[in-house]
C-alpha cells in the first residue's frame, strides 16, 4: 500500500484523462495529487465523512463515482451471523489496525453493533503488511471467540486462505464482506454487488470523456445486496443453516 502514492502521481504525470481509484489508499492518494484530472472512485467507506466530495448530490471537486456501502453493512452482517448461529455469544473482529481510516472506522461499528445486540466483542487486531495471524488465532482461543468477522483491506485479503482455514479447523462461524471470500470457504457474506458498482463506474468514465464534470455527476450508492453462504463449510464446522435463511441467499455454495 505504501507505494500507492507514488503510482498515482506517476499516472498524474502521464497526464491521464481519468483516475479510477478503488480504495480508500488510492482515492486519498489521488484527491492530494491532482485537483485537475477527474476522478472516478468505487468507495469502500463513506466518500463525505472520508472528506472526499462535499455531498453525495453535489461533489463539488473533480471525484465521484460509486460507494459499496460495504462499512454501513455492519450492523447487517452481525445481525445474520447471529440468525444463522444463535448460539454465538463471543465475536472476534479480525482487522488491520495499521489501515487507516477504512479498518477502524469498521471496527468501531461492529462494535456499535455487538453491543446492540449483547454480544461480546473482542479486538483481533493485526498491523500490515506482515500480520502476525498466529497472534490473532491464539488470541481468540484464548479468549473463546465463537464467531468470527473478517474486516476486508488489502493485508487482511491476502491473508484469506489461512483464515480460512483456521475458522474450518476450529469450527468457528465466520463472515465476511465480500461474496469471493465465501467461495473461497468462509461462511457467509452480506455485500452490495460489487461486479453491478464497477460497471456502474464504467459508466461515470463514459460520461466524463464525454464531456460530463465529476461536479456535476452525483455519486451513486448502491441498491442491490447480496448475501452468499456456503453450505459446504456449514456441514464441515458442524452448523445447521436455518432453512427460511437459506430461501432468502443469492447465492448458495454447495
Amino acid at each position: 500500500m505504501d507505494r500507492v502514492p507514488g503510482l498515482v502521481t506517476e499516472l498524474v504525470q502521464l497526464k491521464v484523462d481519468v483516475l479510477v481509484a478503488t480504495s480508500t489508499s488510492a482515492i486519498r492518494a489521488a484527491k492530494q495529487a491532482t485537483k485537475t484530472i477527474p476522478i472516478v472512485m468505487v468507495s469502500p467507506t463513506d466518500p463525505v465523512a472520508a472528506g472526499f466530495v462535499d455531498s453525495l448530490a453535489r461533489p463539488g471537486g473533480n471525484i465521484t463515482g460509486v460507494v459499496r456501502l460495504s462499512r454501513e453493512l455492519s450492523g447487517k452482517r452481525l445481525e445474520l451471523l447471529k440468525e444463522a448461529v444463535p448460539r454465538i455469544s463471543r465475536i472476534g473482529v479480525l482487522w488491520d489496525g495499521s489501515a487507516a481510516p477504512g479498518p477502524a472506522i469498521a471496527f468501531k461499528e461492529y462494535e456499535a453493533a455487538a453491543r446492540s445486540l449483547k454480544l461480546e466483542f473482542q479486538s483481533l487486531e493485526v498491523r500490515g503488511p506482515h500480520p502476525d495471524l498466529d497472534g490473532a488465532f491464539q488470541a481468540a482461543a484464548k479468549g473463546r471467540v465463537n464467531a468470527l468477522i473478517v474486516v476486508e483491506n488489502s493485508t487482511v485479503d491476502r491473508q484469506s486462505k489461512r483464515i480460512v482455514d483456521f475458522t474450518i479447523k476450529n469450527r468457528l462461524p465466520s463472515v465476511w464482506e465480500g461474496r469471493e471470500f465465501v467461495e473461497a470457504g468462509g461462511l457467509m457474506s452480506y455485500s452490495s454487488d460489487d461486479p453491478a458498482n464497477y460497471r456502474r463506474a464504467a459508466t461515470y468514465v463514459d460520461k466524463i470523456l464525454k464531456g460530463a464534470k465529476p461536479a456535476e455527476l452525483p455519486v451513486e450508492q448502491p441498491t442491490k445486496f447480496e448475501l452468499v453462504i456456503n453450505l459446504k463449510t456449514a456441514k464441515q464446522i458442524g452448523l445447521t443453516i436455518p432453512p427460511n435463511m437459506l430461501a432468502r441467499a443469492d447465492k448458495v455454495i454447495k
